[in-house]
């Protein structure tokens, strides 16, 4: 499961910050959202997926981070009862990568707290 895990785990993290880069390149080029003029060459752009809300990205990367943190939790109690199923070498692997990841949330977080605050203060 470790391998598994490994991958899983890197493969939704890197699908949540390739899905916030796409949306914040629909942010910053929004014309091409658009729907062409009639006179216009260019055919819209369809996506693929039926579209998810930032919401719904932030909750599963919070759910994948608790559930990195819970993993990382249980192989350390494990190693510590003396489960000779689990190495310390997994046990530390595992707990950097809940390290990472909280810290990766912690400052996606960060950023949002940032946009929200400009966003207050811009005059109206």
């Amino acid at each position: 499961m470790s391998g598994i895990g490994q991958v899983t785990g890197r493969a939704d993290i890197n699908q949540v910050l390739a899905e916030m880069r796409n949306l914040k390149a629909q942010v910053q080029r929004p014309e091409a959202l658009q729907e062409p003029s009639p006179t216009s060459n260019v055919t819209a752009v369809k996506p693929t997926e039926p579209a998810q809300s930032f919401g719904s990205l932030l909750s599963r990367a919070v759910d994948s981070v608790n559930e990195t943190q819970q993993n990382s939790s249980a192989l350390k109690t494990a190693y510590e009862q003396g489960d000779p199923t689990v190495d310390i070498t997994r046990v530390m692997i595992e707990s950097q990568k809940a390290s990472v990841s909280f810290q990766a949330l912690t400052q996606v977080r960060n950023k949002v707290v940032q946009a929200y605050e400009d966003i207050m203060k811009m005059p109206i």
